[in-house]
């Protein structure tokens, strides 16, 4: 669009209408016919159609209709069509439509009238203005308030023309008049903006004429009260006080949108205790009272601003911000908990813990689907207090322990870190946590939540009792032993040659490369996968037998490795505080006993899947060590692991501390800055709010806080060159990213002695980036400037560029386009992301969410994995970083990490998983990850095979 336009309408290209069947539907004296081809004309001149024949036939035959449908759409036509020529001047023929626009603002249907008035306000051409002036000024007097409004708005209009204090200079005495007089609250707002815009005294002078019915107005004049406020306040900041006071009188408004807008204005304007403490109650307010989630979001977001500017005034209202827990929804209640985090102090820790306890107690109801998710969240949020202030851990922990059964198993893992970190750093706890631990283990259903919570009995486990209850809790768990018998044996062999289809599927998918925390991979044993999913032949399920013996049967051989460790603990322990040689040589035995059923059960066909060597290795470890320890054995055992978790703890709360100290070292004022001792100031006529403002003001002006914003160094550094020192237009960019916008502040001076005519900015992209609006075109006086905005979208995280050029006219030569090639933008992904911190756990829960490998399935008739393997090798010229002769598994099953230099770049990563079925055939599949190009790769073209029937 070469014009700019007030009127949008979707318009069908591909059925178009003709201009001959048009002008004969206008001629015609159907009247649904003409309001159909009026219809069309519009459409078709909003989308760049000409059809100049047509205005005389809409002047002949449309004009004279009393049709209100037709005249709405004759002031639509009227609006669009080029009333200038190409010098600006006014065409003739809009002389014929002045007679027919008076007679409209004459005419005794009050809707004529106010569709007519709406039209005036769009018309830029001040010929045609003029004469209907006198009949719009005697619309203010009209008996109908959608004609007085409309009447305003349009003397508004007419008084912004460039001429237009010189058409009707008196325009602001008349509306103030028309405002003193007027009752309809939507004609007062229109006038009240008029002289908000026009004549800005005099909107001031009536609104401390009428100050104290301010609150009776209705809601759309408050908030053109609050834009007034808002824009005298910005130029003359020493009146502030007394504008502060309207604001928060208008804090008891009826409309909630008027009570929004005045906490924003008085949070904008003021710094003042009384001021902010009033917009954070207001917030708080709005926060309970409304429901609509979108709605507490953003004043979620409001109130996280001013936590980050007022924290000691946040701190006052944090269990008013809790309250909007009550709302079932997750990201509501996520931004509460985050914003409570950080206004905790010692006066408020025991309240707001007592707050996170409820709700917890509230989750074990059900009625919500994600209850498990939210308590994951609670958890964590106590866990953060219990942190931050140890003496309220003994609140919480017991309570907390009741859910290390819980069916969420990320929940119930927070939960047991919680208890190991508690249990630590609390030693005065200890005893009644190992207790309470004892008690509540039997109903653990996660192997994670398992293998913790054994690790915590293994450490802390101190005196005689404890480490006997220890050793009791983990025999009761595994039950009788052995684990199976010679005739489950027997059968668990002939079902499992009859289960191989069933087995193989497992196991070709559960011996995928495991996930590190720094998104690298490692090889991941089957049985610790396959745990998610117990065989057949495991008898009982976790509510009948022991949780310890259900996990294990069904394959987790890690735990049981885990298991085996913490009896070896438990053994050693039981030695120094155990007087009984023979109790100990018992216990020892027992453990013992153990550790070989559960080796003889990974080794035998009662489970599909045998006992992966890590594990196998670990259990012969501990056997050793309880048939022979020594002294340097014990120390280890018994100290080294305590003292590396004591160490990470330290290392954890360092970082902490370290980006505390960092956020802390901002530099706030220069040494050399001027001190204003406020004390000696005159308060003369100033009222406390006032005089609290007016000090706040000065702290900020002397902590630098006013030209914290303003880093001109940093602007700079953002300033594009688009053209040459020489060229006759010199354009320079601003470029502001801001999440996914892009916005080019382009300026453009007219260097020569010419003026530059239809100048227009010209920019196309490159990437995923795209261009949200076409700049329009600019007349540029000579040695002028202009500035012109962009706004640009981004839609991925791949490199943009922007380009484009110039094209101006000369007045001298009118039929030539000057065109000026610009500079390329480069756009980064660097800048417009930002960096974040992510825990470990976080991290691998998005990893695991997100798809962010590209895979190709595999199918070929080659015999061997090694043949096929060394295929793709020679096919894709790639290195085989895992020799052929390391490469194991009986199913056929075959993983491999490939370095893929020609093909896919230096740094991609190639992991080829193949499986044989029962045909021969192979199939798998492939997968590629690179550290530079991210997910953008694509395969179909880079894997060929060259044997028949290869895909």
């Amino acid at each position: 669009m070469e014009k700019s336009c007030t009127l949008i309408v979707y318009f069908d290209k591909a059925t178009p209408a003709l201009a001959n069947e048009i002008k004969e539907s206008l001629e015609g004296n159907d009247v649904t016919l003409k309001i159909e081809a009026l219809k069309k004309a519009i459409m078709l001149l909003i989308n760049g159609e000409t059809i100049p024949q047509l205005f005389i036939t809409i002047i002949r035959y449309v004009l004279p209709s009393e049709d209100h449908t037709i005249q709405k759409l004759l002031l639509l036509y009227l609006e669009i069509i080029d009333k200038t020529d190409s010098r600006g001047k006014v065409l003739p023929e809009m002389i014929l439509i002045c007679q027919n626009l008076r007679n409209n603002l004459q005419h005794p249907n009050e809707y004529i009238r106010g569709v007519t008035l709406r039209f005036l306000c769009r018309l830029n051409e001040s010929e045609i203005v003029e004469p209907l002036i006198p009949s719009i000024l005697s619309n203010l007097e009209h008996r109908n308030s959608f004609v007085r409004r409309n009447a305003v708005l349009a003397i508004m209009s007419v008084y912004k023309l460039p001429q237009g204090e010189q058409l009707l200079d008196s325009a602001p005495e008349i509306v103030e008049k028309f405002l003193s007089t007027e009752q309809d609250s939507s004609a007062k707002r229109n006038a009240f903006l008029m002289l908000f815009s026009c004549s800005q005294d005099r909107a001031v002078s009536y609104l401390f004429s009428n100050i104290d019915r301010i609150i009776d107005w209705g809601e759309q004049l408050q908030m053109v009260v609050l834009e007034l406020i808002r824009k005298v306040c910005r130029s003359n900041k020493g009146e502030k006080g007394k504008y502060i006071k309207i604001i928060i009188s208008l804090l008891n408004a009826n409309s909630t949108a008027v009570i929004y807008e005045c906490a924003s204005t008085l949070v904008s304007l003021s710094s003042a205790p009384t001021a902010i403490r009033a917009a954070a109650s207001t917030y708080c307010q709005l926060l309970l009272s409304q429901s609509d989630n979108n709605v507490k979001l953003i004043v979620l977001d409001r109130l996280n601003e001013l936590k980050s500017s007022h924290r000691e005034i946040m701190v006052e209202v944090v269990m008013d911000v809790l309250r909007a827990l009550l709302s079932p929804n997750l990201d509501i209640r996520r931004k509460t908990i985050d914003i409570a985090l950080e206004l905790i102090t010692p006066r408020n820790i025991d309240e707001v813990v007592m707050m996170l306890k409820k709700e917890v107690v509230k989750t074990q109801s059900g009625e919500h689907e994600k209850n498990g998710e939210y308590r994951q969240m609670l958890v964590q949020a106590i866990h953060s207090c219990a942190i931050k202030f140890p003496e309220v851990a003994s609140t919480v922990v017991h309570l907390l322990m009741d859910f290390l059964g819980d069916s969420n198993v990320a929940s119930a893992l927070d939960v047991v870190d919680f208890v190991r970190e508690i249990i630590q750093t609390n030693p005065k706890l200890r005893i009644s946590i190992i207790t309470r631990l004892l008690d509540t283990f039997y109903q653990i259903r996660s192997a994670r939540v398992c293998s913790c919570a054994l690790w915590i009995i293994g450490e802390y486990c101190l005196s005689l009792s404890e480490v006997e209850s220890g050793i009791a809790s983990i025999k009761q768990c595994l039950g009788d032993l052995p684990f199976y018998t010679a005739a489950e044996e027997g059968e668990g062999h002939d079902s499992s040659k009859n289960a191989t289809k069933q087995v193989s599927s497992t196991t070709v998918s559960s011996r995928r490369p495991a996930i590190l925390a720094d998104g690298t991979y490692a090889t991941q044993s089957a049985a610790l996968e396959t745990a998610m999913s117990p065989p057949t032949l495991v008898q009982g399920s976790l509510s009948s037998v022991g949780n310890l013996r259900s996990l294990i049967l069904s394959g987790d051989f890690f735990l049981a490795a885990v298991v085996s460790c913490t009896l070896a603990k438990l053994v050693l322990k039981l030695e120094e505080v155990q007087t009984s040689k023979a109790e100990v040589n018992k216990t020892s035995a027992q453990a013992l006993l153990i550790m070989v059923s559960i080796l003889q059960l990974g080794q035998s066909s009662v489970l599909p899947h045998p006992i992966d060597n890590d594990s196998h290795d670990r259990i012969v470890l501990c056997i050793r060590l309880l048939c022979n320890t020594g002294d340097e054995i014990r120390k280890i055992w018994l100290e080294s692991c305590r003292q590396s978790f004591v160490k990470m703890l330290a290392d954890k709360q360092h970082r902490e501390t370290e980006e505390i100290k960092a956020k802390a070292q901002i530099c706030n004022a220069q040494p050399d800055d001027l001190i204003d001792f406020y004390h000696l100031k005159s308060r003369k006529g100033m009222s406390q709010l006032e005089l609290e403002d007016e000090v706040q003001d000065d702290l900020k002006r002397a902590t630098g806080e006013f030209t914290k914003d303003a880093d001109d160094a940093n602007k700079l550094n953002r300033i594009l060159q688009l053209t040459g020192f020489s060229d006759p237009v010199y354009a320079e960019a601003y470029v502001t990213v801001h999440h996914y916008d892009i916005v080019l502040d382009v300026t453009v001076i007219n260097r020569t002695k010419e003026t530059l005519q239809n100048l227009c900015l010209e920019l196309a992209t490159m990437g995923d980036l795209k261009l949200v609006e076409r700049p329009q075109n600019y007349t540029l006086a000579p040695e002028s400037s202009k500035q012109i905005k962009a706004n640009i979208k981004v839609s991925s995280t791949e490199t943009g560029v922007i380009f484009g050029n110039i094209v101006y006219e000369t007045s001298s030569n009118v039929l030539e386009r000057t065109v000026i090639v610009l500079n390329d933008i480069h756009i980064d992904i660097m800048d417009y992301i930002s960096p974040a911190s992510c825990a470990d756990v976080a991290f691998r829960t998005m990893w695991a969410e997100f798809e962010w490998e590209n895979k190709v399935a595999v199918n070929t008739v080659i015999q061997d994995e090694r043949d096929f393997l060394n295929h793709i090798i020679k096919s894709t010229n790639m290195k085989c970083l895992t020799p052929p002769s390391a490469l194991e598994g009986e199913c056929g099953f075959l993983a491999a990490n490939l370095y893929a230099k020609s093909v896919f770049g230096e740094d991609a990563l190639v992991n080829v998983s193949i499986e044989k079925q029962e045909d021969g055939k192979l199939s798998g599949y492939v997968r590629i990850r690179s550290k530079t190009q991210g997910i953008a790769l694509s395969l179909g073209d880079k894997i060929t095979l060259k044997q028949k029937g290869a895909a």
